[in-house]
């Protein structure tokens, strides 16, 4: 009687306990090892919080555009994940700010990013989204190419005018066949509209497009179109807003000046070893500003969740500075985090191009405007992201002029954002 009556109390202790645990399910994309990076330091986190234990669910980044919003949308779905649409998912993300212990710190650290999903009912103060891989549009240029031509490179603050100049002498000296290209998407072509004096927004934060400073850009990239300085085929290649880059010739060095983003890095480095020399130029200036488009993923809790309070736990652990550098080292992504902004991130097993190459794209973010950010947050982004190319590309290869390019794709936002 005495062992059954244990054994039944243990019974009960043990049911009590399984009953108390809180597992959360975090559902993570990666571009390189982000997911089994994080994994590893989510057994800090279980250490340091018993009876909550974190499940990591490596998914395709298509799973998070398509399948994660269905499931939210009917009240499914993970606790936490990692996106990129802030703007979009907005809505079901859940406000850590009562679980936090110290959202004054957080505010801090991650403040302008905080903003991209404070959208619609979104409180103006909620913390609903930590960004574990800042990116950063800007150029890349082949530097073995401008040395083999005598072309002196553009430096720090040099405008896509000049090296538009620059990369047509190089291209015209070593024979290859692409002065410049730029990624086929309206996120790439927003950083240079900016700098040319776009708005995006009017002075009540509604959205507008085609303003002087946008046409003004969309004429000169479409000239410099058809005066062969931008590769045609990369925007002229597709149609609708289909997406397209132009990586793999700047790994062939076949082409002299690339504007893309920082995520490309890791690739150029793993790449291109030691066959060229090759330099991040950082953001490029245009007349009226130097900006570029931030962007990259964050970490998110989702309000359907059966455990706040825990989301809210590890949300703050994510935020960690140390836990940030360790993640950031790792996975050699630029930090969203302003204190490790300014003291770097020592990053590990890298080249000296990859380590200057982020070193360089870090530093160009403080100087990204304020409607960069704004953009990048608005729920309604990817409309104009997808439209833009859409409607330039049809100016570009001569099916519209670009008086009516620029008129249908005012027409498009404005009809999506209705819809």
């Amino acid at each position: 009687m005495k062992t059954t009556l244990t054994t039944t109390a243990l019974g009960l202790i043990l049911t009590a306990g399984a009953a108390g645990a809180q597992e959360l399910r975090f559902m993570c994309y990666q571009d390189g090892t982000e997911c089994t990076v994080w994994e590893g330091q989510f057994d800090r986190f279980e250490a340091e919080n018993p009876g909550i234990t974190v499940v990591v669910d490596e998914v395709p980044y298509q799973s998070i555009l398509e399948s994660l919003p269905v499931q939210l949308e009917v009240g499914e779905g993970p606790d936490l994940a990692r996106v990129t649409d802030y703007g979009g998912l907005a809505r079901y993300m859940l406000d850590v700010r009562p679980y936090v212990s110290d959202p004054d710190a957080i505010e801090a650290r991650y403040g302008q990013s905080l903003e991209w999903a404070r959208v619609g009912d979104n409180a103006s103060d909620g913390i609903y989204n930590i960004v574990d891989q800042l990116t950063a549009t800007g150029g890349f240029a082949n530097k073995t190419l401008f040395d083999q031509a005598g072309v002196e490179m553009p430096g720090p603050g040099a405008t896509f005018a000049e090296w538009a100049e620059a990369s047509r002498a190089v291209r015209d000296a070593v024979g290859v066949d692409f002065a410049m290209a730029i990624d086929r998407t309206g996120h790439r072509f927003a950083g240079p509209a900016m700098s040319y004096g776009a708005a995006f927004f009017d002075d009540n934060g509604d959205p507008i497009l085609v303003d002087d400073g946008f046409r003004t850009f969309a004429e000169q990239f479409v000239a410099w179109h058809e005066d062969g300085t931008l590769a045609r085929d990369v925007w002229a290649g597709a149609g609708g807003g289909t997406y397209q880059d132009a990586a793999a010739e700047f790994i062939n060095a076949n082409l002299v000046m690339y504007y893309s983003g920082s995520w490309q890095i890791g690739r150029f480095g793993r790449d291109i070893g030691d066959a060229f020399d090759w330099v991040a130029t950082g953001g490029i200036c245009g007349p009226e500003a130097c900006t570029g488009m931030p962007g990259g993923a964050g970490i998110v809790g989702f309000k359907q969740t059966e455990h706040p309070e825990a989301v809210g736990k590890l949300i703050e652990f994510i935020a960690q500075d140390d836990v940030q550098a360790a993640v950031l080292a790792q996975t050699r992504n630029i930090p969203a985090n302003a204190v490790l902004q300014e003291e770097g991130i020592e990053y590990q097993d890298v080249s000296d191009d990859v380590k200057a190459a982020l070193t360089i794209f870090a530093g160009s973010i403080p100087t990204f405007a304020d409607t960069a950010y704004q953009l990048q947050g608005y729920a309604n982004n990817r409309a104009i992201f997808t439209a833009t190319p859409a409607r330039i590309t049809q100016a570009i290869v001569g099916e519209l002029t670009l008086d009516e390019a620029l008129d249908r794709l005012d027409a498009d936002i404005a009809e999506a954002i209705a819809q």
